[in-house]
């Protein structure tokens, strides 16, 4: 079921989502392409996402960022991402 999801958060991204719906169709699908063994794709999603602006969905970035940073074996960013999206909590 994964796999369907990725090409229709794709499309949706497409056609123009906006704002909060946007973030989270980027989040979506980062997390589709990382459970699909593909976490260099949902890095590079995710660290644009992260320079795109900041809104209530900063930490979710940051959190589903962290996740795919260690199954890139960059668990040390991973960490230092997880803890500051935390800390404030």
């Amino acid at each position: 079921m994964i796999a369907i999801a990725v090409p229709l958060y794709r499309v949706a991204l497409e056609r123009g989502l906006d704002g909060a719906r946007r973030r989270r169709a980027v989040i979506q699908l980062s997390s589709s392409l990382r459970n699909l063994g593909r976490p260099e794709e949902s890095v590079a999603l995710l660290r644009a996402e992260r320079s795109a602006g900041s809104d209530e969905l900063d930490d979710a970035v940051s959190a589903f960022l962290a996740l795919a940073l260690v199954d890139t074996g960059q668990e040390r960013e991973a960490v230092s991402l997880a803890l500051a999206a935390v800390a404030p909590h």
